[in-house]
């Protein structure tokens, strides 16, 4: 039986790449030494820091004038990163949709005065904001994909500011255009390999070189390895990201993961025992949100999903019921067996939403 692993991050790593990664902790590139054991400053370690870019480059069309920082400290540092680096005026605008946008914010908040702006919900259930909104702030920050709340933007105005984005959760899992971006940054442990590593994405005019601590500054990592990098989640992201070209890139991870999570949304739509916690066009392909509305019954499937070899159904500790994270290495396969074990505890409950 194949064991399957739900989690919102760290998330599933592709089987192929696992198996490479086996191989290099005993020896890499012929040198008789771990992957881990290499030098970030020996000759075939850069090749793995080059190889790295230029497949990020050429999976996400990011043009020259925009660098890619390779950074540490998860998305969470970038909270403060971010109005550090940005600002002019010590003003920023934030949409607010979910518990990640709140933490930016507050964050944010130690640097300047922050405007919130509350997203609209159209007749299809589509997110956007009014752009009328976001006036005299030195940028606005968006959450692409709201892992919690099971959300995502379905559009994004034109802005007069530099738009930021957090895509932690979206990267490489759906199509970006870069360009509409001033700076879009990812933590690595859900669709780009391992925990430790953090990609920044950012147009090189919004670079300035500001009286900050040294690793905080934005300049201080363009084109180089500021200090010693997580050499291991480097290593592997670059395989991650050799795999999503051999699946046919972005486009194609895209197209698997909307039928991914069509397959579940469907039959949540369908069951008489799990309802969808989102409706609409908004709802996320990446992270899925569901319950039974009942807790005790929500931690009676989480055990019965365990096991039968499907692992971290819960939903996060904020707001509880279940949730299913389907990122890039998550096959097909995985989607169809969580829907037929959730058929099949529907069937042996006898459970329905009138009972609960």
């Amino acid at each position: 039986m194949s064991t399957y692993t739900y989690s919102a991050g760290p998330g599933m790593l592709p089987t192929e790449v696992m198996q490479e990664i086996q191989q290099h902790l005993l020896t890499f590139e012929y040198e008789g030494v771990s992957i881990i054991e290499t030098s970030h400053r020996s000759a075939s370690f850069q090749r793995v820091v080059d190889s790295l870019e230029w497949r990020l480059r050429r999976l996400m069309h990011i043009p020259e004038n925009y660098a890619v920082l390779w950074l540490q400290g998860g998305a969470t540092l970038q909270f403060s990163m971010i109005p550090m680096n940005l600002r002019k005026q010590n003003r920023f605008a934030y949409v607010d949709t979910g518990i990640w946008s709140k933490k930016a914010m507050e964050d944010a908040k130690h640097f300047g005065e922050v405007d919130v702006i509350h997203p609209l919900v159209d007749a299809t259930g589509g997110m956007s904001f009014e752009s009328s909104l976001v006036q005299e702030v030195d940028y606005l920050h968006v959450t692409l994909n709201n892992t919690i709340e099971g959300t995502r933007f379905t559009h994004i105005p034109e802005i007069d500011v530099p738009l930021i984005a957090d895509a932690s959760s979206n990267i490489l899992a759906e199509q970006i255009d870069v360009e509409r971006f001033g700076v879009i940054y990812a933590g690595a442990q859900k669709n780009i390999g391992p925990a430790g590593l953090t990609v920044v994405i950012i147009r090189r005019d919004l670079i300035q070189s500001l009286q900050l601590p040294s690793y905080l500054q934005y300049a201080s990592h363009v084109d180089t390895l500021f200090n010693t990098p997580s050499t291991f989640s480097m290593y592997a992201a670059e395989r991650v990201l050799k795999w999503v070209e051999d699946c046919g890139g972005v486009e194609a991870m895209e197209r698997l993961n909307r039928q991914k999570s069509d397959r579940i949304y469907s039959y949540l739509e369908e069951s008489t025992c799990f309802s969808p916690i989102v409706t609409g066009e908004r709802r996320s392909l990446t992270n899925i949100p569901f319950s039974t509305g009942n807790q005790e019954l929500d931690q009676r499937f989480e055990r019965y999903a365990l096991e039968r070899g499907l692992l971290e159904l819960g939903g996060h500790r904020s707001v509880g019921g279940l949730r299913a994270s389907l990122y890039n290495a998550m096959p097909l396969e995985g989607a169809e067996r969580l829907v037929d074990v959730m058929r099949a505890f529907e069937e042996e409950t006898h459970v329905s939403h009138q009972n609960i």
